[in-house]
């Protein structure tokens, strides 16, 4: 009698593997890359496959792309993934490819998914091999290829854009793998309205592997029925609510996605749209962004774009930040959209920050001058023999607590200005008490350093 260990353990896949497309038909999605009279459909259809880099969000189908590429050219397909593998992986690889095109002639196309993460040297390990045709080199990114990968291997690559994919194309995924009774989940008779179909779809936001992933979830959690026709399991809005009761949208910390929401809001905010900047909040609090994260850069925007006309909105920021890290969420959240419609409602200056900036690239790129011996503190015996101090004109007692004529730079800098202020809000005020200051200087008899 055959013992229970002794029997084959059945190797599980996800729905998202098994649901590969295995024919360019059926991919789904990407249509502005793979429409007939496209550019890359017809060097695929015509066999003429070069190196390229896919770059694209998660689960838009990279990794189907290439092995699809690699069936259509009846190539060999060798796969590294740059979490796991190192430049003895490469060569390994590079070994089979050459070995393949020795023995048989067939091409080899290698598909290295998270291609960012591999290091300056481990890029460049591909460069002569990807030169001299050992392989057809695909690498798959979430991240913009020309801040993550070298030059060299750019140059040699052609970059596509996938997109996420549309709500109707994530239903046709959908029901593709309720039908498919191979892969799929056809074996067992399912059924979903249009309304879950749709809500489900909208939850994958792109990503047709997690489309895959909720259905299959759904799929379980689903109450097998029974009727004339027999079993079968019934997807409804109690069940997509049950799936997606933990569910986060995607959002890709550190990543693009993450960086282009952030400058998004940024952007609402300083274009003075409250409406935009708080769709953008939403959507990287409804992604799982760390609150707190958001809070420290709204405290930057109060000082970058509003600035001094309208200095209320500094205080308000890290206000908002307090009470985020005193209270949590949901209350913290609501006292940050307080802080954001604020800055998108307040008069906007960039002043300070192009005045910062200015001082800190003439400091960096000038000699180091020393302090005018007027401006010294004299704390000592020592000092005050040197005349540190000496000369100094105490504000405070002089006409409207102001020194006409004085100077507070180094001799060689003089008179310089860095701080221009804008006609708008408190700023208004701020550069007519500056012009009226000036004329002062202008005037006066006492100046420091005359030219």
């Amino acid at each position: 009698m055959q013992s229970l260990f002794d029997q084959p353990i059945e190797h599980y896949q996800p729905l998202a593997a098994r649901m590969r497309p295995r024919r360019l038909e059926d991919y789904i999605g990407q249509t502005h890359l793979l429409a007939k009279g496209k550019p890359l459909y017809e060097a695929i259809t015509r066999g003429q496959l070069h190196s390229m880099i896919l770059w694209g969000p998660p689960g838009v189908g990279k990794t189907s792309l290439a092995k699809l590429f690699a069936e259509q050219m009846n190539a060999r397909f060798e796969t590294l993934s740059a979490v796991l593998a190192g430049v003895k992986e490469i060569r390994a690889a590079v070994a089979v490819a050459q070995q393949e095109r020795a023995a048989t002639g067939r091409k080899t196309i290698l598909f290295v998914d998270e291609v960012h993460r591999f290091n300056k040297s481990q890029q460049d390990a591909f460069l002569p091999f990807v030169e001299d045709g050992t392989f057809i080199f695909i690498g798959a990114t979430t991240e913009n290829p020309s801040f993550e990968l070298n030059n060299a291997l750019l140059s040699r690559c052609r970059v596509y854009v996938l997109r996420g994919l549309q709500q109707s194309d994530l239903e046709q995924v959908i029901q593709q793998a309720l039908q498919d009774t191979e892969k799929g989940l056809g074996k067992t008779k399912i059924e979903i309205d249009a309304d879950s179909l749709s809500t489900l779809a909208a939850a994958a936001d792109g990503d047709a592997r997690k489309a895959l992933n909720l259905i299959e979830i759904a799929a379980d959690l689903a109450d097998e029925m029974t009727d004339e026709t027999g079993d079968k399991k019934i997807i409804n809005e109690s069940v997509i609510k049950e799936v997606l009761a933990s569910y986060v949208r995607r959002f890709d910390k550190g990543g693009d996605i993450f960086y282009e929401q952030i400058s998004a809001l940024h952007k609402s905010v300083r274009g003075s749209s409250p409406d935009g900047a708080l769709y953008w909040l939403a959507r990287m609090l409804d992604g799982g962004c760390d609150p707190l994260y958001i809070a420290r850069r709204v405290v930057r925007m109060a000082s970058e774009d509003i600035g001094n006309a309208d200095p209320r909105a500094l205080p308000l920021c890290l206000a908002a930040w307090d009470v985020q890290e005193r209270l949590g969420s949901p209350e913290g959240e609501l006292a940050i959209a307080q802080a954001v419609v604020y800055l998108a409602s307040a008069a906007k200056s960039n002043a300070v920050y192009n005045a910062f900036n200015s001082v800190m690239a003439n400091v960096r790129s000038q000699p180091t001058y020393e302090v005018p011996v007027h401006l010294r503190n004299a704390p000592t015996k020592m000092m005050k023999s040197m005349d540190y101090g000496k000369e100094y004109r105490y504000a405070h007692d002089e006409p409207n607590a102001y020194a006409a004529g004085e100077n507070y730079f180094p001799e060689e800098i003089a008179n310089s200005q860095y701080y221009f202020p804008v006609d708008r809000g408190l700023e208004l005020k701020i550069q007519e008490k500056l012009n009226h200051l000036r004329e002062l200087d202008r005037l006066s008899k006492k100046k420091r350093y005359k030219k």
